[in-house]
């Protein structure tokens, strides 16, 4: 095991990683922008370094200053969390030159899943059923008319190196396509400096599901089930929960199959999440990998009681997976809320609903903390575990009855009126659902 980890990270991934390590009995080292030095997770790691000023491509994106507090601090491995560094193969590389363990998968596979065109390419051969798809990129407006043409409407255009929901339009007519072409080239360039862009044939009425896997360096590869990431706003999932109400026992078995070959064929290590969309027929289709940890990967430690964090770190100091796949057993239901935050400033006060059976908080935020601007929304996820789906809401209810933080808006209203729809508590829901329950 490590004797110290640097978190390349801040907010409440940070506090989860630092916690983590702290069971584990793993110094850790914090980095920190100017913004955040009275940050949480500033507060509760062993050490702090200041990695640049606030915003984030001079602190949590400065790759070199990164690597000098790790080397400074005699940090023996990197852990980045989500989003920032994560799947940088350029920062993964530079960590094992400087000989660094970088806590995710190797710089290869981070490569090869990265930009989505290429990804698309590795699955489907390895067998992996893809959407219907552009051959590599659409270089021109032309080219996506032809797609379109080929295909039918309606279409969408997606990012090659995107994520996070950004560089993608939704189109169902030419019109529609060649503004929509123009913006999600610009909204691309401007959210990962390349512009490339890829085409799929848009699924009606699709599902989010996701596929948690986690493989060691041994060649040992296991699923942990699917999660339900249906319910979000402009491809920005607000809501999750696993299992997902869809999932028989037998396709489950099928989408952890083909989320293990999938693992296979580009030699996943570590922690990572196969996305596929899944349509009224049952039919699935991958559409993307995220090579890090995810943002809702509470819902699934708390159906498995496997902890996935500790798990990253035991596997990238070489141990083999603690748990093969037979021993791997989904009780009862998970339901994760984002406390996303409309607004920046103060915290007044607040009061974290952490109390009761079944109830988790994860936050980096606390009473007299201020929010600055130039990060991610997300202050808090609340997370609630029953053992039926209905008492996994009626416990989110109550947390998000109990749940105050002052000083900021939040959207805590709205996770409320979604656990209160008609279509949610029935568990038919779709991707384009929640746009329409409130009327964007």
């Amino acid at each position: 095991m490590f004797n110290k980890i640097l978190i390349a990270n801040r907010g409440e991934i940070a506090v989860r990683i630092i916690r983590a390590c702290k069971e584990l009995g793993v110094a850790t080292v914090a980095v920190f922008s100017e913004a955040d030095r009275e940050a949480l997770h500033v507060q509760m790691a062993d050490e702090a370094v200041c990695v640049g000023d606030s915003p984030s491509k001079d602190s949590y994106l400065n790759m070199h200053n990164i690597i000098s507090a790790a080397i400074l601090t005699k940090a023996e491995a990197i852990h980045p969390g989500f989003g920032f560094l994560s799947e940088n193969a350029i920062f993964a590389n530079m960590c094992e030159d400087c000989n660094i363990k970088f806590i995710g998968p190797s710089a290869a596979a981070i490569d090869a899943m990265g930009n989505k065109a290429n990804a698309r390419e590795v699955m489907k051969a390895a067998g992996v059923p893809v959407i219907p798809g552009s051959d590599g990129t659409v270089d021109s407006a032309e080219d996506a008319l032809q797609f379109a043409n080929k295909y039918g409407y309606p279409v969408l255009l997606k990012a090659s190196a995107g994520g996070g929901g950004k560089g993608i339009r939704l189109c169902n007519n030419d019109e529609e396509l060649k503004k929509g072409y123009e913006a999600a080239k610009s909204e691309a360039r401007m959210a990962f400096s390349d512009d490339a862009i890829y085409m799929e044939k848009a699924i009606v009425n699709a599902r989010h599901i996701e596929m948690q896997v986690i493989g060691d360096e041994h060649g040992n590869i296991i699923h942990l089930g699917e999660r339900e990431c249906s319910m979000q706003i402009r491809n920005q999932k607000v809501l999750e929960e696993a299992p997902s109400s869809v999932i028989s026992p037998q396709l489950r078995a099928k989408f952890g199959e083909i989320a293990i070959t999938a693992a296979r064929a580009c030699d996943y290590k570590n922690a990572g999440t196969l996305e596929f969309l899944l349509d009224m027929d049952n039919n699935f289709y991958f559409m993307e990998m995220n090579t890090r940890i995810q943002v809702e990967h509470p819902i699934t430690e708390m159906i498995t009681g496997f902890d996935i964090v500790k798990e990253q770190i035991s596997v990238a100091a070489g141990n083999r997976l603690s748990i093969a796949q037979e021993d791997v057993e989904l009780t009862g239901h998970s339901i994760e809320c984002r406390i996303n935050a409309g607004t920046t400033g103060l915290i007044d006060y607040m009061f974290l609903p952490a109390g009761g059976l079944g109830i988790r908080v994860d936050s980096g935020i606390y009473a007299g903390y201020t929010m600055p601007p130039f990060y991610d929304s997300m202050v808090a996820k609340v997370i609630s575990h029953g053992k039926t789906r209905e008492e996994a809401i009626a416990k989110m209810k109550r947390a998000l009855d109990e749940l105050v933080i002052d000083g900021i808006e939040t959207n805590i209203d709205m996770q409320m009126q979604i656990l209160e729809n008609e279509d949610f508590l029935k568990g038919q829901y779709y991707t384009t659902t929640l746009t329409k329950l409130l009327g964007l």
